[in-house]
């Protein structure tokens, strides 16, 4: 998450920066003390969410907020940060702004406000293999969407990533095959495993794949993936849950309904 925070008072805007750091220290996060220079850095960074302070000398920040919508990005989430009520109506109706935090900001209003954005924010992470599990599944290698040789290869990579630890062969087969249980799919399994390893290969990325007798996992220090980042806290991931998760795959029902219940 990209993060503007301006304040043309030093002070408060140290204290601004420290508790935004405090809440995403994961994330990127610039501090400006004028108008002027959150402009020019807003252009270069493409900011997610812009911490804003209304009464500054100069282009004040209703202006500053039209001007980066208009010029940076339409969909940058705002949020003022101001010691007067008196724009609150000008900031929800005109400049239809993420969120309204009265000085003095806490963390926990910042959590609030992340957690609550207006536009959500997709999670990005630093691993050359991201997942994005909320809605359907897709796996990505350089942000290029990973095509599958087969659907059940797919899915097998899927499973592994719900689950975040080593699963046995029989494990996996009840899960692949729930409907299926007088039929030994073990034959089936290997080749579908095979072609895993031979498509992440085929990506660079076999490294993620974890082996050993009778079993398979996914090394998940070494992806970045939605779900992850969820149950870490991300605000962004919090953020972006939908009530949906890997939809197309019937026991992804469990973990929806695990995390229904949070």
């Amino acid at each position: 998450m990209k993060i503007i925070a301006v304040d043309n008072e030093k002070l408060s805007l140290e204290t601004l920066g420290r508790t935004i750091h405090s809440v995403v220290p994961e994330a990127e996060v610039k501090c400006c003390t004028s108008s002027k220079e959150a402009i020019l850095i807003a252009r270069e960074m493409i900011p997610d969410v812009v911490f804003l302070d209304i009464e500054m000398p100069g282009m004040n920040g209703i202006e500053l907020a039209k001007e980066l919508k208009s010029t940076v990005n339409p969909k940058i989430n705002i949020i003022f940060t101001t010691g007067y009520s008196d724009y609150i109506e000008t900031a929800f109706m005109d400049i239809r702004s993420s969120g309204y935090l009265l000085k003095p900001i806490t963390a926990s209003k910042v959590s609030e406000e992340l957690e609550n954005l207006r536009n959500p924010v997709e999670v990005k992470g630093r691993n050359r293999v991201r997942v994005k599990a909320f809605g359907t599944f897709e796996m990505y290698v350089d942000e290029k969407t990973v095509e599958f040789h087969y659907s059940k290869t797919k899915e097998l990579a899927a499973y592994l990533i719900d689950r975040r630890t080593m699963c046995t062969n029989g494990e996996i087969q009840e899960a692949l095959w729930e409907n299926d249980d007088n039929i030994d799919h073990g034959s089936y399994l290997q080749n579908l495993m095979s072609d895993l390893n031979k498509t992440l290969s085929e990506y660079r990325c076999r490294d993620i794949l974890l082996r050993r007798y009778g079993a398979v996992g996914i090394d998940t220090a070494k992806i970045d993936c939605d779900y992850y980042e969820y149950l870490n806290g991300n605000p962004a991931a919090v953020n972006a849950f939908r009530g949906e998760y890997m939809t197309q795959y019937s026991w992804g029902e469990r973990t929806l309904a695990s995390m229904m219940m949070k």
